[in-house]
């Protein structure tokens, strides 16, 4: 790379990382929750219009990213290299930021159906325990170590795949703003949840009950405290 570029690209993203109510937005999502451009603007103290401004410029300088789902646009940073510049700006300014709070109620926030599959804390930690066990690839595929799993569970796999649709792909969850398991392959998850009863549905809305043995299951195949 041509050394002046180099200056000159520096400099623009500085600039961009300068701005207070930009900085304010980036700051934000470091906790590696996503949100939305309303919730933004309100965090940097910006009207809406001038926050969509700001999110264009970020996203022009690689520094955030954005999920179109369904009607709402969720921002967050574009990948760990900018947490970490972030990250060492904070060590050179100290000072501390404040924890993402969700305003989900308790029963939804905890497990509920996100079209078929499980979303809520559930549904993100379950996601995040595939991922660390390797079971799903980067391009959200399944490795050797995730067929046998899956399979051992009950899934067909190939069925799974031979469905007229997406086979697994990272769901942002709305009240934890972090991914949950999507596609057939998370469809599959959640009916073999309600088959084996790890869960139960609720007739009134979405949200999922863990049972007893859900909760035994969950912490012996996954680790998780459900």
């Amino acid at each position: 790379m041509d050394e002046s570029y180099a200056d000159g690209a520096a400099a623009s993203i500085a600039a961009a990382i300068g701005e207070p109510a930009r900085a304010r937005m980036l700051y934000c999502l470091l906790d590696n929750h996503a949100r939305t451009g309303t919730e933004l603007a309100v965090i940097a103290e910006v009207s809406p219009s001038t926050a969509s401004v700001h999110l264009n410029r970020l996203k022009t300088e690689g520094l955030v990213k954005v999920v179109v789902q369904g009607k709402h646009r969720y921002y967050s940073l574009q990948s760990a290299d900018v947490a970490r510049v972030l990250e060492g700006l904070s060590v050179l300014a100290g000072g501390a930021r404040p924890k993402f709070v969700p305003h989900t109620p308790d029963r939804l926030r905890a497990a509920r159906t996100c079209y078929d599959h499980i979303a809520g804390t559930l549904g993100v930690l379950l996601h995040d325990r595939l991922e660390a066990g390797g079971w799903l690839s980067n391009s959200y595929d399944l490795t050797a170590a995730g067929v046998k799993g899956f399979e051992a569970l009950g899934v067909d796999i190939a069925e799974t795949r031979g469905l007229h649709r997406r086979f697994a792909f990272p769901c942002l969850d709305w009240s934890e703003r972090r991914s949950h398991l999507g596609g057939a392959l998370g469809a599959a998850l959640l009916k073999l949840a309600i088959r084996k009863r790890w869960v139960t549905q609720e007739l009134d809305s979405r949200a999922l009950g863990v049972t007893s043995l859900g909760r035994r299951e969950m912490r012996t195949r996954f680790g998780l405290e459900a």
